[in-house]
C-alpha cells in the first residue's frame, strides 16, 4: 500500500486529487489544508509520498518542504503553476529536496482532471520508488536531531589523467531528479572547461529557461537554453528547450545545437537518444563523452550504448546517488557504461577525460 498525503488549501483540488488517487487500489490517501497540518500529518500518517501545493496560507509549500526535508524526509512531488514565478518556486523546491513536480492543468482544474490524472498517478508511483539523497540537508538534519555540531564528509580525492584530445563534446541526459544532479555536475567545473556540454533534461518548456538561468548563476561555465540555432563553444552548457528535442548539427562555422520539434518516435523530450544519435553523425565517437544521470525509464541508454561500442566514452550515475536509477541503470545493464560514478564525482571524471581543464 502506498500512503499518499495530499496537501492543498483548495477543497476542490483535494476532492479531485482524492477521486483520482482513490481509484488506485494500492493507494491510501489522506489530506492536509496547509503546511502546518501537513507537518503533523506526516508524523502521524507516515506517508510514502507527499503532494505539496506551493501557494498556501499559514505555511506555504516551500517553507513546509524545508521543514519536511529537515525533520521527516520523505519523497515530495510539488504541484506547480505554469507561470514564470511557478517555475522559479518549483526549481527552488527541487533544490530543497523535492523529488519531482507536476503542473496543474491550465484553466479550470475540474475540466481537465481526466487528462491530468495519469500523469499525477505516474509521478506519485515514481516518487514512491525514489531514493532521497543522503546528502540533502544533511547538516540541518543532524543539528535538528542532535542539537550538536555537524561535520561534512571530506571531498573525494581527484586524480587527473587526460584521456582525450582536440575538439569534443559532452552529452548529458537526465530526467527525474535531474535539476539537482545537474547542479552537482556543473558547479565544480572550471570557467575554462575545454568542451561544450549539451543537456537533454526532461522538463516542460516553461521550466527549462528558468533552469538554465539558475544554473548560470551558480556555475563558472556559462549556461543557456537553446531556443534558436546556437554555435557550440567551450565552457558553455546548452540546455534543450522543454517539450521539444535538442539535436547537434554541423554548419560552416562549426558545431551547432538546435531545438527541433518533438519526434513522436521518441517517448521523452528533450530526447537523450535523439541528441546522442545526432551528435554521432557529426563528431567522431572518440571525441564524445556521454553522461546519463538520474531518471525514470531508459531514454539515452540505447544511444549511449551504441556510442560506447563505437569507441566513445560513457558515464552512468551510480545507483547510490540516483534519485531514480532507471536511465543510468539501463545503460549499465546493457554493458554500455565505461564508468559508473556517484553524482558528486562525475565532474572530476569529466576533467580527467578532457584535455587542458584547469583544476577546480
Amino acid at each position: 500500500m502506498i500512503k499518499v498525503l495530499v496537501v492543498d488549501d483548495s477543497a476542490l483540488v483535494r476532492k479531485l486529487f482524492g477521486r483520482v488517487l482513490g481509484n488506485e487500489a494500492d493507494f491510501e490517501v489522506q489530506f492536509a489544508r496547509n503546511g502546518v497540518e501537513a507537518l503533523q500529518q506526516i508524523k502521524d500518517f507516515r506517508p510514502a509520498v507527499v503532494t505539496l501545493d506551493i501557494q498556501m496560507p499559514e505555511m506555504g509549500g516551500l517553507e513546509c518542504l524545508d521543514r519536511i526535508m529537515v525533520e521527516n524526509p520523505c519523497p515530495v512531488v510539488m504541484v506547480s503553476s505554469r507561470t514564470a514565478e511557478g517555475a522559479e518556486d518549483t526549481l527552488e523546491a527541487l533544490r530543497l529536496g523535492a523529488v519531482d513536480f507536476v503542473l496543474k492543468p491550465a484553466g479550470a482544474v475540474s475540466l481537465r482532471i481526466d487528462e491530468f490524472a495519469p500523469q499525477l498517478v505516474q509521478k506519485i508511483r515514481i516518487a514512491a520508488t525514489a531514493k532521497l539523497k543522503a546528502s540533502v540537508r544533511l547538516r540541518e538534519r543532524v543539528l535538528h536531531r542532535t542539537r550538536q555540531r555537524g561535520r561534512s564528509p571530506a571531498a573525494p580525492a581527484r586524480r587527473r589523467t587526460a584521456r582525450a584530445s582536440g575538439d569534443g563534446l559532452v552529452l548529458v541526459g537526465t530526467s527525474t531528479g535531474g535539476p539537482s544532479a545537474l547542479e552537482s555536475l556543473l558547479t565544480p567545473l572550471p570557467a575554462n572547461f575545454p568542451w561544450p556540454i549539451v543537456v537533454a533534461q526532461h522538463m516542460p518548456a516553461s521550466f527549462t529557461g528558468a533552469l538554465a538561468k539558475r544554473l548560470d548563476e551558480l556555475c563558472a561555465v556559462h549556461v543557456v537554453e537553446v531556443v534558436r540555432p546556437t554555435q557550440l563553444e567551450a565552457a558553455h552548457v546548452y540546455i534543450g528547450r522543454g517539450d521539444a528535442d535538442l539535436i547537434v548539427t554541423r554548419r560552416a562555422a562549426g558545431l551547432m545545437a538546435m531545438s527541433a520539434p518533438a519526434d513522436a518516435g521518441y517517448p521523452w523530450h528533450p530526447s537523450t537518444n535523439r541528441l546522442v544519435d545526432s551528435a554521432m553523425r557529426h563528431v567522431a565517437p572518440e571525441q564524445l563523452i556521454g553522461v546519463l544521470m538520474t531518471g525514470m525509464g531508459n531514454d539515452g541508454a540505447a544511444a549511449m550504448a551504441r556510442l560506447h561500442e563505437a569507441g566513445g566514452t560513457t558515464i552512468a550515475e551510480a545507483k547510490d546517488t540516483a534519485v531514480v536509477w532507471g536511465m543510468p541503470g539501463e545503460l549499465v545493464a546493457a554493458g554500455g557504461a565505461d564508468w559508473t560514478e556517484p553524482v558528486h564525482t562525475i565532474a572530476a571524471r569529466l576533467q580527467e577525460l578532457t584535455p587542458n581543464a584547469a583544476d577546480p
